[in-house]
């Protein structure tokens, strides 16, 4: 099957012309509209001129998480950088059985998260924090990282005598808090903040998490995790702008 034709059956014809008549015209430049896919419980809200639409290629176009299909009913699900709820919303659908965890800095984009994983009740549960190594105050960066938009945003620890903009949770509160033994999967993409999570001696809630999908931002980044997750006895894949690591 070619590109275009898997596009086409991931999303349905009508819908796949849907997303590339919006992907193309970039319209409408502000206001919501709505994208679908067959791997979609609910139509999901998009803003008009934000990365949303890159965000939904992502996760419903391409299927990047597809990788995930193998699992076998994951319980617990942490969504750490959870953006405007797609990929929460991608993982409520394949696994019913799974409850999830999602965690999302940026306000605008915590409200979308909240507005798209609506539909599936008590079994999303939207935070709104950033993810660090442990509980502080957290600043939005005054530095654009990546492209700045929408699915970019980083954060630092907030300084002596800074008001913080968002708070910070740590994994380890965030399975402790779930009231679950394990973490089935981890899904991470923090831009940036994987340099605080996995620098140091701040993992000891890794021996609890069975399988972690993350993107990593740089060699220090990849160097770091990939240190923390071997010492934890993982297997990690290069999937292209993706690593999954899995239990021996």
């Amino acid at each position: 099957m070619n590109k275009y034709a898997q596009r086409i059956d991931n999303l349905g014809f009508s819908n796949f012309l849907k997303y590339t008549w919006h992907q193309k015209t970039k319209l409408p430049k502000s206001g919501k509209f709505q994208l679908n896919s067959r791997y979609a419980l609910a139509p999901l809200s998009c803003r008009g001129g934000t990365s949303d639409i890159d965000v939904f290629k992502h996760i419903y176009v391409i299927r990047e998480y597809a990788c995930l299909d193998h699992l076998d009913s994951p319980q617990l699900i942490i969504d750490c950088g959870a953006n405007a709820g797609f990929s929460s919303s991608y993982l409520l659908n394949q696994f019913p059985s799974a409850k999830v965890i999602a965690v999302e800095p940026d306000h605008g984009n915590h409200g979308m998260l909240c507005k798209n994983t609506a539909i599936f009740g008590d079994r999303c549960t939207p935070i709104n924090a950033g993810v660090w190594s442990k509980k502080c105050g957290l600043k939005f960066s005054e530095i654009p990282f990546g492209d700045g938009r929408e699915w970019a945003v980083s954060v630092r620890e907030a300084r002596e005598k800074e008001k913080p903009d968002i708070e910070a949770v740590d994994i380890g509160t965030l399975i402790q808090q779930s009231g679950q033994a394990r973490v089935s999967l981890l899904k991470i993409d923090i831009e940036g903040s994987e340099d605080e999570v996995f620098n140091g001696s701040h993992t000891a809630w890794i021996d609890k998490v069975d399988n972690i999908i993350i993107e990593l931002h740089g060699a220090e980044s990849t160097k770091n995790y990939i240190a923390a997750v071997d010492a934890a006895g993982f297997n990690s894949k290069d999937l292209g702008g993706l690593t999954l690591s899995t239990r021996s």
